[in-house]
């Protein structure tokens, strides 16, 4: 009986996972476009217009070729949340802390 709960368990919590997995594949991507101004293990900076755009990168990203300054080259990029700061609202002019807690 254990075994089966066991087993039962990983499979749920592989379902999660994998869940989890597809929700962040499913973040919009965002792509720029120019020449390559600098790289760094962590970093690719291009210019696009008269923008510098420095976009992070690691062990994971994907290069299809030989990464070098003054390479022209298209980066697929989402934005993903690093940290989220939740801040109170103030109480509206001529509104207290009491009267915002009643609603």
């Amino acid at each position: 009986m254990k075994k089966i709960r066991s087993t039962v368990l990983a499979a749920v919590c592989s379902v999660a996972l994998l869940a989890g997995v597809a929700k962040a594949a499913d973040a919009k991507t965002y792509q720029v476009t120019g020449p390559v101004l600098e790289i760094t293990p962590t970093t690719l900076t291009v210019q696009k217009g008269d923008e510098k755009w420095e976009i992070a990168r690691d062990k994971g990203t994907k290069m299809n070729g030989e990464l070098k300054v003054g390479a022209k080259v298209t980066i697929y990029y989402r934005m993903v949340a690093a940290e989220v700061e939740i801040k109170e609202a103030k109480p509206a002019k001529g509104e207290s802390k009491a009267d915002k807690k009643k609603k």
